[in-house]
């Protein structure tokens, strides 16, 4: 006891140490109290809005059961069409990486489609395009009988029948070998709110069995649409080429529907390849850079090539994530037309509390190098919204300016057009009389508690002939992702964090110098394929190629072009 400091004092202090103590404790409590009232909040405030939806659409309906639609409707439809141009200006249109604009006074400009397409219009505008060669055609229908070169050869067009050779690919996953552990999503990106999510580590419950560089080919799922544009053309007919285009466009959305697990996010240097002769595809993506984190893609098809690099800035918001896309597709067929696209931005609702559910919105300008350009817009849903996912847009004559055409329909269902300018014709005309189906979703039940298509099914099939040929940067060869594929979590959750931790070394390798493979970029700082992948591929020449997916190796810092 130090002299001077009497017994009592230290006492008196003791006593005071120990008020604050239980003071703080009880803040603490009170805090945890008010944490867990919010949450209670939270839930209240989701089965509200659950009712509020139920509600309003119950009395809308009842409204428009009583007093009809038919005034609203095509009122509606014109402000479609009186829309601005399809090919703005390039102001309008910003830089390569830029983002859209939108001005207040192009919302509301969707009419509804629970009206326009009704289920009898549907069947008759499906019968149309089936029945009547001048409308439309469908390549890839399951009618055997029906085939585009019938259709043409029906109005004295004689081409080449598509055909494409059978090949026999799963069509479902691995039954898991273990339970899964369910992990709250909240307790891990509750601090990030606001910030970009690629930097955010996630267990491997959060991801799906398929990489980003996989989900670029899911883009190509529809391809026949490009075939179909490609032969149009050959017969002067541009205006079905660029209808074919933008119905190509708009399905690379369709298989999103219902996807609640994020890819992988691929290695510096991650590559994959899909050689589908089933579709008359050849299709190569490589990860070119890691910050930003850009994906670069080429596909060949049979007489045109589709190439694109993208990235997603992603933003969490509390309740929801924020993926804005930034980036161009390029399709160009063999006579030198090209047409080139942006992607619309995509929100995921809902990540904390109620069903997940994702929606796309924005604008979409297919800009054509020939005689007709497009512009599409994705309405996004509201809470109250009884008929989600519309598109609505129109073909616009590059050298008028005049509409020439109509596109209606559904994200992840299918799309319509109809030709000729709308608001031209007389009053109370209903364009569904006219409307053609131009693409439907392929209706096939998924197997797999990740909603994936059959076609996305098929994406991560390892055969072992297939294995022998690959290099050691595919996908398919990631162990991560062929343990979760395996429903071998534990695993997938020990591969993934010692990838995540090689990863870490790739911001280095890229300061240092470090260039892709196979792809390079240009002084608009696009990448564009160099070649020579299935050139190597044929001669199973990968020994420059790095094993990314073993232990910890030395990446070259820089490759020379071939």
């Amino acid at each position: 006891m130090q002299e001077g400091i009497s017994e009592t004092i230290v006492k008196d202090c003791e006593s005071i140490v120990i008020g604050e103590f239980a003071e703080m404790q009880n803040q603490l409590k009170t805090i945890q109290l008010k944490h867990i009232l919010l949450l209670d909040t939270l839930r209240r405030l989701e089965t509200e809005k659950i009712e509020l939806e139920t509600t309003v659409v119950d009395e809308t309906k009842g409204r428009d059961s009583c007093c009809g639609q038919g005034n609203r409707r095509f009122s509606d439809f014109y402000s479609v069409m009186s829309e601005g141009s399809a090919s703005d200006s390039d102001g309008d249109n910003g830089s390569r990486y830029g983002v859209d604009v939108e001005t207040d006074d192009e919302d509301g400009i969707f009419f509804d489609t629970n009206d326009f397409l009704s289920a009898e219009s549907l069947r008759s505008a499906s019968y149309r395009s089936r029945d009547n060669p001048m409308y439309a055609y469908s390549p890839w229908t399951n009618e055997k009988e029906t085939s585009f070169s019938g259709h043409l050869r029906e109005v004295g067009i004689d081409v080449n029948a598509i055909e494409f050779p059978y090949i026999n690919r799963r069509d479902n996953l691995p039954e898991p070998k273990e339970k899964e552990k369910p992990v709250g999503l909240w307790s891990i990106i509750k601090d990030n709110i606001g910030k970009d999510l690629s930097g955010v580590c996630l267990p491997v419950y959060f991801n799906e069995p398929l990489s980003s560089l996989q989900k670029c080919f899911e883009d190509l799922e529809y391809s026949n649409l490009v075939d179909g544009a490609l032969e149009w053309g050959k017969q002067g007919n541009d205006l079905m080429r660029i209808l074919n285009v933008a119905a190509f466009a708009v399905s690379g959305y369709a298989s999103t529907e219902g996807r609640q697990c994020k890819p992988f996010n691929p290695l510096l240097g991650e590559t994959y390849e899909a050689d589908y002769p089933d579709k008359g595809l050849r299709f190569f993506s490589e990860k070119v850079s890691h910050h930003p984190m850009v994906v670069a893609c080429h596909c060949e098809g049979r007489g045109w090539n589709f190439w694109a690099d993208s990235n997603l800035k992603g933003k969490f918001w509390g309740r929801s994530i924020q993926l804005d896309p930034v980036g161009v597709l390029t399709l160009q067929f063999e006579d030198g037309e090209t047409f080139q696209w942006s992607k619309v931005t995509t929100s995921i609702y809902n990540i904390i509390i109620g069903k997940i559910y994702c929606d796309h919105y924005g604008t979409m300008r297919i800009k054509g190098s020939g005689t007709y350009s497009c512009k599409l817009k994705f309405k996004e849903q509201s809470i109250i919204d009884r008929n989600p996912h519309q598109v609505h847009g129109f073909v616009q004559d590059n050298r008028t300016g005049e509409k020439v055409a109509v596109l209606l329909g559904k994200w992840d269902e299918a799309m319509y057009y109809v030709m000729g300018d709308p608001t031209t014709k007389p009053k109370g005309y209903d364009p569904m009389t006219e409307a053609v189906l131009l693409w439907e979703r392929d209706k096939s039940v998924t197997k797999t508690r990740y909603n994936l298509t059959p076609f996305a099914i098929s994406l991560n099939e390892l055969t072992p002939g297939l294995r022998d040929k690959l290099p050691p940067t595919d996908s398919r060869l990631r162990p991560d992702q062929r343990h979760l594929e395996n429903g071998e979590y534990e695993l997938a959750n020990a591969e993934k964090l010692r990838l995540e931790q090689l990863q870490r070394q790739a911001r280095k390798l890229q300061d240092r110098g470090w260039q892709p493979r196979w792809f390079r970029k240009d002084e608009e700082g696009c990448y564009s394929y160099k070649g020579g992948y299935w050139e190597a591929r044929e001669k199973h020449n990968w020994e420059e190629i790095p094993d990314i997916f073993g232990q910890p190796c030395d990446f070259p810092t820089c490759v020379s072009e071939e």
